[in-house]
């Protein structure tokens, strides 16, 4: 299967996921040997996950989805589980995605499984995301890390700031809108730079999401941002 057809499936399923971001995590998935695995944390209904394990299928690999579920307007419950439960069975990929129904945070602590590639798209607070990216010690050297909501939300971005900007063994790589691929490898000045240099790009957009709270989305408007839902 080509990405273009992965990405067609997933049209009819609801979520955040843009196509050039799915396409950094068809590419990181692609790139794994037979038997690869991801562990994505926050699934939603599932519209990453079907990108991921169409990837994965062919080399016999799997998706650890971990996700609660937890009740609320915007993320559903248990009927967002069984949306997510009928996307993969819809899509066949019952034998590819493991789903773990926990909070990751509640769930790392005593983990052992190793894996290859990281999806962190999970709640987008500073303390959360920066326990989020302790699962990156299961990763091998030169295993990616991909963030949704990278230099959009506060407190993703925060975490950024605070762990991977001083880091000396992750280091940022490139974007697609809000999300970010990082790689576990020692940085460079330069690729330090390159993560101060999406500051102004953050700057605006905490500023549209202001406008938009406000209710001022002729304002956003002219501020490049043509659209209810914050940039992302």
């Amino acid at each position: 299967m080509t990405f273009a057809e992965a990405w067609q499936r997933v049209q009819d399923v609801p979520g955040w996921l843009k196509e050039g971001q799915a396409q950094i995590l068809w590419d990181e998935a692609t790139k794994l040997g037979t038997g690869g695995t991801v562990l994505e944390i926050g699934s939603h209904q599932g519209r990453s996950t079907v990108i991921l394990g169409e990837a994965l299928r062919p080399k016999d690999g799997t998706v650890i989805a971990v996700d609660p579920f937890v009740e609320g307007k915007l993320f559903g419950g248990l009927s967002t589980k069984e949306k997510f439960e009928r996307n993969m069975a819809s899509n066949d990929l019952n034998q590819v995605v493991e789903l773990v129904q926990d909070y990751s945070t509640g769930l790392r602590p005593t983990w052992t499984r190793g894996f290859d590639l990281l999806y962190i798209d999970g709640k987008h607070d500073y303390w959360t995301l920066s326990d989020d990216l302790k699962w990156s010690v299961h990763l091998p050297e030169g295993g990616g890390i991909v963030i949704h909501d990278c230099f959009s939300s506060i407190g993703v971005t925060l975490g950024i700031l605070r762990h991977v900007l001083f880091s000396n063994r992750i280091t940022y790589e490139r974007r697609s809108n809000s999300q970010a691929l990082f790689r576990v490898r020692k940085p460079s000045a330069a690729d330090r730079v390159r993560i101060l240099a999406e500051m102004p790009w953050w700057i605006r957009n905490v500023f549209i999401k202001v406008l938009l709270r406000l209710k001022l989305r002729p304002v956003a408007r002219v501020f490049g941002h043509d659209s209810p839902y914050d940039p992302y």
